[in-house]
């Protein structure tokens, strides 16, 4: 294998005032740019208040309607009906992995857990300390590099639940469908929430860190209907309760204000975007620039995730060295390309390309893999 020397232009540069570079992280990520503009102007005075979205009482007349908005949105998008309570919590995705077994689960009962990477690993230990739990796929086994076939999930008639991720961030796998179960399905949907159609009723819950495909870090947005949540165990502390949650319309003390507040101008966003399906054909659009770049490679990028299993979100890739993959990020940060490094469960590179993510940041990458297979290929 031969190397060439990167070209003198690929020197390290830091982006003038004002300027933003494309931002491939995994999370906190991009956020619409057009959300940012809102956000710097509300910060300082929302709807003519004089006072700034952070600043104002949870209990008042304009956070009021920044919340209602958020939920008629949010109904909107995924046509979500009223047998569905939506709810704003704090502690993010990872909290929900107590708080769920917490309240539907027993030393008595039992509950699947399809495990295909980290998070779902996580949840799954957490469940443990509350009731038993069955693996109903242990994707470890090839270092979650494949989502699991229907023949490939053993489900058990008598959960309480099922679980699963819906995209595995760490690993740049995805379910393209949700599975089949005969028991209430619940979704960790953290890193691909509303980027393409979702069939809600085929859920009992929904969950998702707003971090990735929402908004900032520190709020969840949780989808549970209201049959299934009534489920829940009673005299939990008062905090870890969906019901007493519900009952105060996610304001059981003072919430997430200003990341609520950035979830519904995401919101906003999404709908005027062609909601969810065009969320979705952009996302096929820009996936394919890098997919391609890979494919076309000769074997030079080695994809880490199986391609019937490919995520739109987030591609994880790697070179024949260690190497070679420092090099491709060090050069990648130069052209203004931050946030590439894989996690370390999987090494090599992670371009995560969420909702807001622009087209041409995944075609400079692209051009930018081709230019360099070629020149150390």
């Amino acid at each position: 294998m031969t190397t060439a020397t990167a070209p003198k232009s690929l020197k390290p540069t830091f982006p003038s005032a004002g300027k933003r570079i494309f931002n491939f992280s995994a999370g906190p990520a991009i956020l619409p740019e057009e959300v940012l503009h809102q956000c710097q102007q509300d910060i300082w005075n929302i709807a003519g208040s004089g006072i700034g979205i952070m600043e104002h009482s949870h209990r008042g007349p304009v956070f009021d309607k920044v919340i209602d908005e958020a939920v008629a949105d949010c109904r909107k998008i995924a046509n979500i009906s009223d047998d569905y309570e939506i709810l704003f919590l704090q502690g993010g995705a990872t909290t929900q992995f107590a708080m769920i077994p917490m309240n539907f689960l027993s030393p008595e009962t039992s509950a699947d857990y399809i495990d295909t990477g980290v998070w779902a690993n996580k949840a799954m230990k957490e469940a443990k300390l509350f009731g038993k739990v069955n693996c109903a796929f242990d994707g470890s086994k090839d270092n979650y590099a494949h989502i699991p076939a229907a023949n490939e999930i053993t489900l058990k008639p008598e959960a309480a639940y099922t679980h699963y991720c819906s995209n595995n961030t760490i690993y740049g796998t995805e379910f393209t469908s949700a599975p089949k179960t005969s028991t209430p399905l619940l979704c960790d949907a953290s890193s691909d929430i509303f980027s393409r159609p979702i069939d809600i009723n085929k859920h009992a819950m929904i969950y998702a860190g707003a971090q990735k495909n929402l908004g900032p870090s520190g709020v969840v947005l949780i989808i549970i209907r209201k049959d299934f949540m009534a489920k829940g165990k009673q005299g939990l502390p008062t905090m870890f309760s969906y019901a007493n949650h519900a009952k105060e319309g996610s304001r059981l003390n003072t919430p997430a204000a200003f990341g609520i507040y950035v979830m519904g101008q995401v919101f906003k966003w999404i709908l005027s975007n062609g909601g969810l399906e065009g969320m979705f054909k952009k996302n096929i659009e820009k996936a394919k620039f890098i997919y391609d770049a890979i494919d076309n490679s000769g074997g030079f990028y080695k994809p880490h995730a199986r391609n019937d299993s490919r995520s739109l979100m987030n591609i994880t890739f790697r070179m024949a060295s260690e190497d070679l993959d420092k090099k491709f990020l060090k050069e990648a940060q130069a052209l203004e390309m931050d946030g590439l490094k894989g996690h370390r469960n999987t090494g090599g590179v992670r371009a995560s390309v969420y909702n807001a993510f622009p087209a041409a940041g995944c075609k400079a990458l692209a051009e930018f893999m081709n230019d360099f297979a070629k020149r150390n290929g």
